[in-house]
């Protein structure tokens, strides 16, 4: 169940990419924007599979020329992290290590409590998140959303499942600082992390149908991939088919372009005919 939750639910990452401008001066912080802007509002999900790649290439030699530069590691793991979704499993595990390193690189360089985080005793690894401010917010999430990828390919090591705990945390902190932050993204991987498992094995699927529909609400219901991961993740979980099948119908019908988000949709789009058409031999 993580690896289904997490396998769609990165893709939300893709979002965090629109704000590319700021990475660096000039003309490559144009680039970088205007190939930031073509990939989010593409309807065409062949050609980003195709095309990312030589994108990855390009941001890695910017992070060769400038190794510190917070802004650009988050993005480069930002893109990683999401592309990880895009490729067969056999090349997840690559990706997502990638997304992770950048990342945990990137947010030390901004903010020092988000420093040599895995090693820490959970009780100081608590004091060090919630002491995090609304200015650190951009790579508290980031951080959360890569590290959250690197548990899902990683989902076979139970060290790795071990540490969904930690990720909890952190994108609870988002909450706490700010909801709507990524048009409630944080709502929607407390969704998913808490209906990884049923109620009688310690998950928490109540919590966690909050979490999705403060989700959709959050994103105006044009996030439809929140849809679909609450019909994959919830509605399956409590055997709810009339749930099930409306949050996918409402998925297939609804127009998906929206900006920052068109690639994401049409991606829930391709998934939620999938779930629908297979739903009558699950229930």
């Amino acid at each position: 169940m993580l690896k289904t939750f997490s396998r769609w639910l990165v893709l939300s990452q893709l979002a965090g990419l629109a704000g590319c401008a700021s990475l660096m001066n000039g003309v490559t912080s144009q680039l970088a924007d205007n190939l930031s802007a073509a990939i989010l509002n593409s309807g065409d999900v062949a050609t980003v599979r195709e095309a990312v790649p030589a994108y990855l290439l390009l941001i890695d030699s910017f992070i060769v020329n400038d190794p510190n530069q917070p802004q650009l590691l988050m993005a480069a793991a930002s893109l990683n992290g999401a592309y990880s979704v895009l490729v067969d499993e056999g090349r997840t595990a690559i990706l997502a290590d990638k997304a992770l390193d950048y990342a945990s690189r990137g947010a030390c360089l901004q903010v020092k409590a988000l420093c040599s985080l895995t090693g820490l005793p959970f009780a100081a690894f608590e004091k060090r998140i919630n002491g995090l401010e609304a200015n650190d917010l951009t790579y508290l999430y980031g951080y959360a959303v890569a590290w959250t990828g690197w548990i899902q390919a990683h989902s076979g090591d139970w060290n790795a499942i071990g540490q969904l705990a930690r990720v909890k945390l952190m994108m609870a902190r988002v909450i706490d600082l700010n909801e709507s932050w990524d048009r409630g993204g944080a709502h929607l991987y407390l969704g998913g992390l808490e209906t990884v498992l049923p109620a009688s094995m310690g998950g928490q699927p109540e919590l966690g149908k909050m979490h999705f529909e403060k989700a959709i609400a959050l994103s105006e219901g044009k996030f439809l991939m929140a849809k679909v991961v609450y019909a994959e993740q919830y509605a399956k979980l409590v055997f709810d088919k009339r749930l099930h099948d409306r949050l996918l119908n409402e998925v297939i019908t609804a127009d998906p372009r929206a900006d920052g988000m068109t690639l994401t949709n049409r991606i829930a789009q391709e998934r939620a005919v999938i779930l629908l058409a297979d739903g009558d031999d699950y229930f």
